[in-house]
């Protein structure tokens, strides 16, 4: 049986955070990023929660995925909605339940607080498998684009 468990990321995953962070930007975006600046702030959420928080996926205590939760409060809701970004799965177990299990505990946390009003994510608009697996947990497209202005190169 493939079992997964979701814990909150600690500073030892910082080396496994950096490397699927890495990953994800060549899969999605074909973009190659600064590694130093990489490691700077992921060790930045690892060091305190202001930015956000990681959760990685384990199974037979090997990290095998993540997915990092930031903050934006809503003055329409007076509440917080959570985005869920850096989503990654190593693809050996891709289509297991990985996803899923970071995904259910993120919503678990969420209820928990009491001060969150939604989830939030963005995904590549040609990244269908990503779009089927959020909608089949619950989650729908909205009308909003995301319009960037990026300072970082």
């Amino acid at each position: 049986m493939f079992e997964v468990r979701v814990r909150p990321a600690a500073m030892g995953d910082l080396e496994v955070l950096v490397r699927f962070n890495a990953a994800i930007a060549k899969e999605t975006e074909g973009r190659q990023l600064n590694m130093e600046r990489l490691r700077n702030g992921t060790r930045t959420v690892l060091e305190s929660s202001e930015h956000g928080y990681y959760l990685v996926a384990e199974t037979e205590s090997v990290v095998v995925g993540q997915l990092f939760v930031t903050y934006e409060w809503s003055d329409w809701r007076n509440g917080m909605f959570w985005w869920i970004q850096s989503v990654y799965v190593e693809p050996s177990v891709r289509g297991r339940g990985v996803y899923r299990a970071l995904h259910e505990r993120v919503l678990k946390d969420a209820h928990a607080r009491g001060d969150v009003c939604g989830l939030r994510l963005y995904v590549e608009k040609e990244n269908e498998a990503a779009q089927e697996a959020y909608a089949r947990l619950g989650m729908t497209m909205t009308p909003y684009r995301v319009y960037e202005q990026d300072f970082v190169l």
